[in-house]
């Protein structure tokens, strides 16, 4: 993302996703729950960066790693809310598939001797406007 871009919010977010699409013909797959997708699987020909979730200020205090999940949902689950102010979707950038119509959520996972990038399908439904992060997780 570049510096100057100004972060999608939840109503933009759901309003992208509400345009149709077609069956995947991209080779992502459902994508319904957070995926790994590795970078030969990545369909980079056919996607465009639309905005990000990413905080304006992405130099600033590091996003919080609280999940939203108010009906017991968990981070694998194909039906827990996308909270755009909570883990990981502060930590993602939106891109819309020329080849489905999708628009799929990206971000990187960075473990101790890995990188993961994981990849969510946006259902529009499951788009939630709660914006009320938690106090950012370091200690002050």
């Amino acid at each position: 993302m570049s510096t100057d871009q100004v972060p999608l919010q939840a109503a933009q977010l759901k309003a992208l996703a509400q345009k149709p699409s077609r069956d995947c013909t991209c080779g992502m797959g459902a994508c319904a729950a957070w995926e790994s997708v590795p970078g030969q699987r990545w369909p980079a020909k056919h996607v465009t960066l639309l905005g990000s979730l990413w905080s304006a200020d992405r130099f600033g205090p590091e996003p919080t790693y609280e999940e939203f999940h108010p009906n017991k949902t968990r981070y694998d689950s194909a039906d827990a809310p996308i909270a755009p102010a909570f883990f990981p979707y502060n930590r993602c950038d939106v891109f819309g598939c020329g080849a489905c119509g999708r628009v799929l959520l990206k971000y990187t996972e960075y473990g101790g001797y890995y990188v993961d990038d994981r990849v969510r399908a946006v259902q529009a439904d499951l788009v939630v406007a709660h914006n009320k992060a938690p106090e950012n997780d370091r200690a002050s």
